[in-house]
């Protein structure tokens, strides 16, 4: 197959932590054992990227926020009612190879565009109904008085952000990063709400340095989640799932989404068939081998948003070109009410009762 010359070349990045860890399993088990390759799969890049596929997605969607006087025109995106994502960076000590930003261009915001975004959280059009932000990038933690003046920035200027996620991989990438200064962001914040968000994709990252930073957090941050993704070679097995959410429950890490691996370019050797997916979920939640409460929700990350796979949700498929088509309870006019530079992509239809649908690509199980 050809070659896809690409925009922007994603690079390898890998922590010195995430390489010493690397070379010990490697050493240990050597480099065809799963713990190895679950590991270093996720980091290093391969040639398989390059390669021609039907997966031609350079985002997971599009829902940027650009104000009307074209004050903010990068760094928040929005899609739901109660919530806004805002990148404070687009950069990361590691770069997951399937990362679903991988083609956004860098920025990290200046304190300008913080107060900017803050106020914009804050103002009439959108603080009666926005009372939580997810603050992510890139990696927030990596820039601790970036993250530390937008959220004093947004309790000043957006007092109706109540709650405040920040999402980082910090933990599993670069542990000794998270010090008691980066900690200081989470206290004497009255009013704020805080949770971790964060993402272990296999239990072979939960190294010692690992689990006691999480514990660390967890002194400050009582709630941390974790969204993982399902990825072929790396957790695509019941006995992987089962390790995976058995070890987050002992260590206190909330199970939130498993999403199937979104259709980006240069991701199709991760990306399992939905039906497996759904296989794997029905053997992990319905096997009784764990607590009920470790179970997550196995959902796609769609060209509108995300959707959970439950009955109902399949309304067609298209084997010929490997894709179906999924139902949500989205509306067009909800979204353009909370972010009125929103478009209804290509991929999306409204049914007869005015909800939208979208056309999702396959993955394969070869």
């Amino acid at each position: 197959m050809p070659d896809i010359k690409k925009e922007r070349i994603f690079t390898e990045r890998i922590s010195p932590f995430l390489k010493r860890k690397l070379d010990e399993l490697l050493k240990t088990y050597g480099p065809d054992d799963s713990r190895y390759n679950a590991l270093a799969l996720q980091y290093e890049k391969s040639d398989l990227e390059d390669i021609e596929t039907p997966e031609m997605n350079k985002r997971h969607y599009e829902a940027d926020v650009i104000t009307k006087d074209a004050s903010i025109t990068k760094g928040i995106e929005r899609l739901y009612r109660r919530s806004m994502v805002i990148e404070v960076t687009i950069s990361c000590v590691a770069n997951c190879r399937y990362c679903l930003r991988q083609k956004y261009d860098l920025h990290t915001f200046t304190d300008e565009e913080s107060i900017r975004v803050a106020k914009y959280c804050g103002s009439p059009e959108v603080r009666d109904e926005l009372n939580e932000v997810l603050i992510t990038g890139g990696d927030a933690f990596l820039v601790p008085q970036k993250l530390h003046f937008l959220v004093e920035a947004l309790m000043q200027y957006a007092p109706n952000v109540t709650i405040m996620r920040v999402a980082t991989r910090i933990p599993q990438q670069d542990p000794e990063r998270v010090t008691d200064a980066l900690l200081d962001v989470f206290r004497n914040k009255p009013g704020i709400r805080f949770e971790i968000a964060t993402q272990t994709n296999h239990a072979i990252e939960f190294f010692p340095e690992v689990r006691a930073c999480f514990a660390r957090i967890k002194e400050v941050v009582p709630v941390v989640y974790s969204q993982n993704v399902l990825l072929k070679g790396v957790n695509d097995t019941p006995e992987a799932l089962l390790e995976l959410y058995d070890t987050m429950r002992s260590l206190g890490i909330e199970a939130h989404y498993l999403f199937h691996a979104i259709p980006l370019q240069g991701m199709h050797h991760y990306r399992t068939s939905v039906d497996k997916g759904l296989n794997l979920i029905r053997q992990l939640t319905s096997s009784g081998r764990f607590s009920g409460r470790a179970k997550p929700m196995y959902a796609a990350m769609t060209d509108i948003g995300k959707i959970v796979f439950y009955e109902g949700t399949f309304v067609e498929r298209d084997p010929k070109n490997k894709r179906m088509l999924l139902q949500s309870c989205y509306r067009p006019e909800d979204r353009l009410a909370w972010n009125p530079s929103w478009k209804m992509p290509d991929s999306a239809q409204v049914d007869k009762d005015g909800y939208l649908q979208v056309w999702y690509l396959d993955g394969c199980d070869d």
